[in-house]
C-alpha cells in the first residue's frame, strides 16, 4: 500500500530518539529525504521552520516537493520520537509495528513507558552513578517477554523493540569501549555481570534486536565511537 504524501526527518545520527524513527520508517520500507541536523550548530531555520523545541528527530510531512533546508508552510510538522513512531505505524499498519489486538497494543506501550521510565543508562555513562539500577531493568524487561517468540510481543516486531533497541545499542557500545565518565573497567564489570544466567532470556532479546536489517541499516558505529554517545537532541 502506497501514501502519496512525501515524509523528510530531521534526524541526526548521534541521537538515539532519531533512530527509532530511522528504524520504523526502514521496517515500513518507507521512501524518504533525510535531512542531518549538526546537534551542535543546529540551522537557524530549523526551529522557526520545522520544530520549536531546536530537536530532532521532526518529520515535515505532506506539501510540495522542496528542498529539506527550505521546509515548506503547507507540510504539517511533527516531532517526538514516540509519537513519530507511532504515527509511521498508523500511516503503514502493513508494517505491523502496532499489534492489531487491544491488549498486545496497550502491552507494548507499557513496555515502552517501563523502558523510558527505567532504562536510564546515561546516568552511569556520563554521571559515574551506580550502575545496579542497569542490573534491575533488565530484570524488570526480562519479566515483560513473552515465554515464546523472538521480540517484545511475539514473533512481530513492534514500538516496543523499536523503543529500546537504540538505547540499548549505545550502552552496549559505551561499555564495550569503555566511553563515558564512569572509572575505566566499569563497562567491563558491568558486562560480566549481564553475563549472569539470570539474565539469558534478557541477552537473547537484545542479540536478535541487534541483529534485525533495520536496526544495523541505520546504526553508525564509527560515528558514535568517535563522539560523545549520548548528546541533547
Amino acid at each position: 500500500m502506497g501514501h502519496p504524501k512525501s515524509i523528510t526527518l530531521y534526524t541526526a545520527k548521534i541521537c538515539p530518539y532519531a533512530q527509532r524513527v530511522e528504524i520504523a520508517l526502514a521496517e515500513a520500507k518507507v521512501e524518504y529525504k533525510a535531512y542531518q541536523v549538526d546537534l551542535s550548530n543546529k540551522p537557524e531555520w530549523f526551529a522557526p521552520k520545522v520544530n520549536p523545541a531546536s530537536k530532532v528527530p521532526a518529520i515535515a510531512y505532506g506539501g510540495p516537493d522542496v528542498d529539506p533546508e527550505s521546509p515548506s508552510s503547507e507540510s504539517t510538522k511533527l516531532a517526538e520520537s514516540l509519537v513519530l513512531v507511532e504515527f509511521i505505524a498508523d500511516l503503514y499498519p502493513e508494517a505491523n509495528l502496532l499489534p492489531k489486538d487491544p491488549t498486545l497494543r496497550a502491552k507494548a506501550r507499557f513496555f515502552v513507558e517501563v523502558v523510558n521510565s527505567k532504562f536510564l543508562p546515561m546516568r552511569f555513562i556520563l554521571h559515574n552513578e551506580p550502575y545496579q539500577s542497569i542490573l534491575d531493568t533488565a530484570t524488570v524487561i526480562q519479566s515483560l517477554l513473552p515465554e515464546s517468540g523472538k521480540y517484545a510481543m511475539g514473533d512481530e516486531y513492534t514500538i516496543a523493540d523499536i523503543a529500546f533497541t537504540p538505547f540499548y545499542a549505545r550502552f552496549k557500545l559505551s561499555v564495550e569501549n569503555e566511553i563515558g565518565a564512569y572509572e575505566y573497567g566499569k563497562g567491563r564489570e558491568i558486562l560480566n555481570a549481564l553475563q549472569a544466567p539470570k539474565y539469558a532470556k534478557f541477552n537473547a532479546y537484545v542479540d536478535r534486536l541487534l541483529e534485525r536489517p533495520s536496526f544495523k541499516a541505520t546504526f553508525d558505529e564509527v560515528k558514535l565511537t568517535t563522539k560523545t554517545i549520548y548528546r541533547g537532541c
